[in-house]
């Protein structure tokens, strides 16, 4: 079985894991309890960001977005692209600064609670032109699936002579029906009126 080509596949910025250390970073100072565990989270935390980039992955196929991503627990999911509802760009001042962005995917029936999304994804290469190829990609497979099939009619031969017969005699009773109904002649009906005229004249 020859494999599904995918359409694009997105690349991960490497300054992702500056973020993400800095994230820590700024999480265990604000928590105060957290400010001696600093010198153990940059060594701990550069090995953990490179595990981690290198399992990430997200891939356009024609019909689904397949992202695979985890260190200890591996995540695997492949959302159709017919359930996409909506796929929202979050950028924070540090992101900015990185020039960084998250790709959020909703996906039907994902949007509630709190708009908590499908997957999230951080670091996409020039995410925005992601998107929109994920969403053209949704829009193209909608209307290829509501788009109406032409039926086309199959032509049998026999059914074709049947249909001829019945169109003959349909003709003939159409021609006999005609007939009857035309006025008969003066003389016809004089005979038809008196039958023995001509008996008794011989």
């Amino acid at each position: 079985m020859k494999p599904t080509q995918y359409l694009r596949k997105a690349s991960f910025d490497p300054q992702v894991r500056t973020y993400w250390l800095l994230s820590g970073a700024l999480t265990l100072t604000l928590t105060i309890v957290g400010i001696p565990f600093l010198l153990l989270w940059f060594p701990i935390g550069l090995w953990a960001t490179q595990r981690y980039l290198d399992t990430m992955e997200c891939t356009l196929m024609p019909r689904s977005l397949k992202v695979k991503k985890g260190i200890f627990v591996r995540v695997e999911k492949t959302i159709p692209l017919d359930k996409i509802t909506d796929m929202g760009m979050v950028q924070g001042p540090i992101m900015r600064a990185m020039n960084l962005e998250t790709l959020s995917i909703e996906t039907a029936g994902q949007s509630g609670a709190g708009g908590a999304s499908f997957v999230a994804l951080t670091g996409i290469v020039n995410a925005k032109a992601f998107r929109e190829a994920v969403l053209d990609q949704r829009d193209k497979l909608t209307e290829k699936e509501s788009s109406p099939t032409p039926v086309t009619a199959s032509i049998n031969p026999a059914s074709m002579q049947t249909n001829a017969l019945l169109l003959e005699i349909r003709n003939s009773l159409l021609r006999l029906e005609t007939k009857l109904n035309e006025p008969k002649p003066e003389s016809e009906l004089a005979t038809d009126l008196n039958p023995t005229s001509e008996s008794e004249s011989v």
